[in-house]
């Protein structure tokens, strides 16, 4: 029998997010065997209405409250219709099941890894199912000739830098600087259900330890430069492509270094993002070091910096590519 998904805006209620704050957020948690029963419902659920796809991103938001935010088209990075504004609704768990209802009596309830709909009267009218997308550059090795910053064996090519593991902890600062390069990081955001805004998995790259990548679970957010992804206080990600917390990502970046004439600047550093395979930012200028680096000013190499902001976030992999 084919199974035919209704319109989510008929099924969820529209609820918005930002500006949502937590005084007392729960602890954060790195490691993904230390989950509470929410997070197993978190994540990214895909159906079809007709012919029209949709993707949903249910968050954990603590103590059993999350929120469900609705793309038309599919996910982000999977065929979401950016000109259709995305809806919000929020929910709670209860007999390990999360019901949303809709002003107009429409019921999806969350269960068992699939959000089953119904109409007023009660009879089924969609299904979406969860799906676990990865990064189609996680685990890539180092090609020949790549300076390998971290591997998971040591911290041999930090100054600074502490392992948990084999995994890198934030605040970690490589012994080598660089000039043009491309790079190659994977990262882990921590589980905060109850933390908002930048309290919730926060770090960044800093590339020449001068402009930074934003890290934040910022996972179904609007996409802004103070979210994962941004070019911190520069640019807005085109896409926010944050996945789950405590799934891993990847950083696929180019990097072209401001030029200099006699100590003056002749032309800006500029920058190409991919994050998690797809592109958020396309050869972006950057005019001046962003707040927080290590270095303050542009002329001459630097080396890659990962924040320390307080949060537990986790990094591995990490190889860059000299030009």
């Amino acid at each position: 029998m084919k199974k035919t998904i209704v319109s989510i805006g008929v099924v969820l209620l529209l609820v918005g997010m930002s500006g949502l704050r937590a005084k007392d957020a729960s602890p954060a948690t790195s490691d993904p065997s230390k989950v509470d029963a929410d997070y197993a419902l978190q994540g990214e659920y895909e159906g079809a209405s007709g012919d029209e796809k949709l993707g949903v991103q249910v968050i954990a938001l603590g103590g059993g409250k999350f929120e469900a935010v609705v793309c038309k088209g599919g996910l982000p990075g999977s065929g979401w219709d950016k000109e259709k504004p995305r809806e919000r609704i929020q929910g709670e768990l209860k007999g390990g099941k999360v019901k949303f209802v809709a002003s107009k009596g429409h019921v999806g309830v969350l269960a068992d890894g699939k959000i089953l709909v119904k109409d007023p009267e009660g009879k089924d009218v969609g299904i979406l199912q969860r799906v676990n997308r990865k990064s189609p550059t996680l685990g890539n090795k180092a090609p020949e000739g790549a300076v390998v910053v971290f591997d998971g064996s040591s911290t041999d090519g930090m100054k600074e830098g502490k392992m948990e593991g084999k995994l890198l902890t934030q605040g970690a600062l490589s012994k080598e600087t660089f000039g043009d390069h491309s790079i190659h990081i994977e990262f882990r955001l921590p589980y905060i259900p109850t933390a908002r805004g930048q309290a919730r998995g926060n770090s960044g790259l800093y590339v020449q330890g001068r402009y930074e990548v934003q890290m934040l679970d910022s996972f179904g957010l609007t996409g802004k430069d103070n979210e994962c992804g941004g070019l911190y206080k520069a640019s807005v990600p085109s896409e926010n492509m944050c996945f789950p917390p405590l799934t891993w990502q990847t950083y696929d970046i180019d990097f072209t270094a401001a030029k200099f004439e006699g100590g003056k600047k002749i032309k800006d550093a500029n920058i190409t993002v991919k994050h998690n395979g797809v592109m958020i930012h396309d050869k972006v200028e950057l005019s001046a070091p962003t707040p927080g680096g290590k270095l303050k000013t542009e002329e001459g190499p630097g080396p890659i910096f990962l924040q320390n902001h307080g949060n537990p976030v986790r990094y591995r992999n990490i190889w860059v590519v000299k030009k």
